[in-house]
C-alpha cells in the first residue's frame, strides 16, 4: 500500500505579496537525517530564502531549518546552502528565464510528497509599491462584491 501524505510544512505568504510569480516548479531537496526530522516537525522558515543556479546546479540559499533537538553532533548549520534536485531540461529552462532583468527564484512552499520533502520554487519578478497597493485594492473590491452578492441572495 502506497502512503500518500501530501502535507504542507511551510509556506512563504510574503513572496506572493512582494513578487509577481510567473511560473512554478517542484524540486527535491538534498538534506541530512537531522534536517528532514526537523522539517517533518515543521521547524523550517522560508521567509528570506531564495534560489540560484550556479555551475549548472540549483541551490537553495538562506532557508532556515532549526537544529533537531535530539541531533547533538549530527546537526548542520541552520542556514546552510542546500542543493535542489531538478531535471536537466528544467535547469536549462530556469537558467534561460533568469537572464531577464529583475527575475529571481523564490521558494513558495515546502511539503511532503510520498515521504520526500519537496519545495515549490517560483520564477518571480519583483513588484513595485504601487503594484502591491493595486493588488490589495483589487482583493478588497472582490471581497465587497462577494459580500453584496451574498446579501442579495
Amino acid at each position: 500500500m502506497v502512503k500518500n501524505d501530501d502535507r504542507l510544512l511551510a509556506q512563504n505568504k510574503k513572496a506572493r505579496h512582494d513578487y509577481h510569480v510567473l511560473d512554478t516548479i517542484e524540486a527535491g531537496l538534498v538534506l541530512t537525517g537531522t534536517e528532514i526530522k526537523s522539517i517533518r516537525a515543521g521547524r523550517i522558515q522560508l521567509k528570506d530564502g531564495y534560489a540560484q543556479i550556479k555551475n549548472g546546479e540549483a541551490w537553495l540559499i538562506n532557508v532556515h531549518i532549526a537544529p533537531f533537538e535530539q541531533g547533538n553532533i549530527w546537526n548542520q548549520d541552520p542556514t546552510r546552502t542546500r542543493k535542489l534536485l531538478l531535471k536537466k531540461h528544467e535547469l536549462t529552462k530556469l537558467a534561460n528565464d533568469l537572464k531577464g532583468s529583475g527575475m529571481t527564484l523564490v521558494p513558495l512552499k515546502v511539503y511532503l510528497k510520498n515521504g520526500f520533502a519537496k519545495v515549490l520554487i517560483g520564477l518571480a519578478k519583483g513588484k513595485h509599491d504601487y503594484d502591491k497597493r493595486e493588488t490589495i485594492k483589487r482583493r478588497d473590491q472582490e471581497r465587497d462584491i462577494k459580500r453584496q452578492l451574498k446579501n442579495y441572495r
